[in-house]
């Protein structure tokens, strides 16, 4: 018999509530932890315009700083889930996640809806570094930017890691659209990172063509 997981707050399916970048901001505003939108609305905020639908909103915090936007969150009266091997596991107030996951779902009580996820990543504000590994490190700066409204984002060579190794339609799309435009010294990068942590990848060969 399989094994049932626990799924505490609402369906994936809500989801489709998820805030904007913009409303992410507006939650936010005045906390001083180092984050950053995530996925692929960072790419769109970096190349400064919508190329598709999201069906999520992904931030990324320092896990240092975690507490201070859980704080945020949960002063608003919002709810935080805890996310352990398929498992969704509401979160008491003030209760830290499993240190061994990385993802904090937002879910507004008001409307059932997951809102945000808030990715824990090591490292703090002055460097970057990869969580899958730890391998890979860099200043801070260089792996974030920010828009001309003031909403910071991941780096678009640093998201483009991580959607390596999925391989969904969703992030070859996005890779078609983002590496083009990507700085010389940024491709660069990124073909560096793909030979060292998935040799092999085809998109290694189309960053330095």
């Amino acid at each position: 018999m399989s094994e049932t997981k626990r799924w505490d707050g609402p369906p994936v399916e809500a989801w489709s509530m998820a805030w904007t970048p913009d409303q992410a901001a507006q939650v936010l505003e005045g906390v001083s932890a180092p984050w950053a939108v995530a996925g692929g609305w960072a790419l769109d905020l970096w190349l400064g315009g919508q190329t598709r639908e999201h069906e999520d909103l992904e931030i990324a915090v320092p896990a240092a700083f975690f507490a201070e936007i859980q704080a945020r969150l949960e002063g608003l009266g919002l709810k935080l889930f805890g996310i352990d091997d398929g498992q969704v596991i509401a979160l008491a107030p003030g209760e830290a996640p499993a240190r061994r996951t990385h993802q904090t779902w937002v879910m507004e009580p008001a409307v059932k809806g997951w809102r945000m996820d808030v990715f824990r990543e090591p490292g703090d504000a002055q460097t970057w570094i990869y969580r899958r590994t730890g391998d890979l490190c860099a200043p801070h700066a260089w792996a974030s930017g920010r828009t001309a409204a003031g909403i910071p984002y991941v780096a678009p060579q640093i998201v483009l890691l991580f959607k390596a190794k999925a391989k969904r339609d969703k992030d070859e799309a996005d890779f078609s659209v983002a590496a083009p435009r990507l700085p010389p010294e940024a491709r660069e990068w990124l073909a560096a990172a793909l030979r060292a942590t998935q040799p092999g990848h085809p998109w290694t060969d189309r960053l330095s063509g």
